[in-house]
């Protein structure tokens, strides 16, 4: 497998960007993404089969993004009253977001994980094996993964709720740690309720706006 990975995006283009801008991703097929510090290596080559491997920028492990999930990323530059120096704020912030267009629909206790990062640290290989800033949990299950690259320009911002659950994540690892797949209980859209998600992801743009909407369809 070359080390040469397509990245999610075209982040040249990205940080060129003057308005803060909402991205609704769709991928065409599911995809395997790689956090932008992550070797290649974690992963078994001869596993992938027809999956796609692409590389995203910033923190964060392995997601498995799916056609039906709701991914959205957010840009902001550093002009905009939204952007801050604080790594934790601007992840709590998008946190905060989605607890707030959560709440108009979701029930149970939907809470922002404000602390440092959580877990095993064998296991961030994966990026929902553990707990980060801005996360979102939904009685104390999580349900939003959040993570983040900084640049002069701006923050990019990309949270995920999942429509399926994160287990077959392990297939794809060279080494599996123990224990690993337990820490993969998370919410999904089916288990959070979620039966119109285009009218949560309008509340979710309404209520953190004003933002330019892109589609990102992704190909492989």
């Amino acid at each position: 497998m070359s080390d040469e990975i397509e990245e999610l995006y075209d982040y040249d283009v990205l940080r060129r960007l003057d308005e803060p801008t909402m991205f609704i991703v769709r991928p065409s097929q599911p995809t395997l993404i790689l956090g932008g510090s992550q070797p290649l290596d974690v992963v078994d080559s001869e596993r992938l089969g027809s999956i796609p491997l692409r590389r995203r920028r910033g923190g964060g492990g392995l997601v498995l993004l799916q056609p039906d999930d709701l991914w959205i990323d957010w840009w902001i530059p550093a002009d905009d009253s939204r952007w801050s120096g604080d790594v934790h704020v601007s992840s709590t912030r998008a946190g905060f977001w989605w607890r707030d267009a959560l709440g108009t629909t979701v029930p149970g206790v939907i809470t922002v994980h404000e602390g440092a990062l959580v877990g095993d640290v064998g296991y961030r290989v994966i990026c929902f094996a553990g707990r980060g800033p801005g996360e979102v949990f939904v009685d104390d299950r999580k349900a939003v993964g959040v993570t983040q690259w900084r640049v002069r320009e701006g923050i990019f911002l990309s949270t995920v709720i999942h429509a399926h659950g994160s287990g077959e994540l392990v297939n794809f690892l060279r080494d599996v740690p123990d224990g690993i797949l337990e820490s993969l209980d998370h919410h999904v859209v089916s288990s959070l309720g979620i039966t119109d998600p285009e009218a949560l992801v309008a509340t979710l743009g309404a209520e953190s706006g004003p933002w330019v909407i892109r589609q990102f369809l992704l190909t492989a």
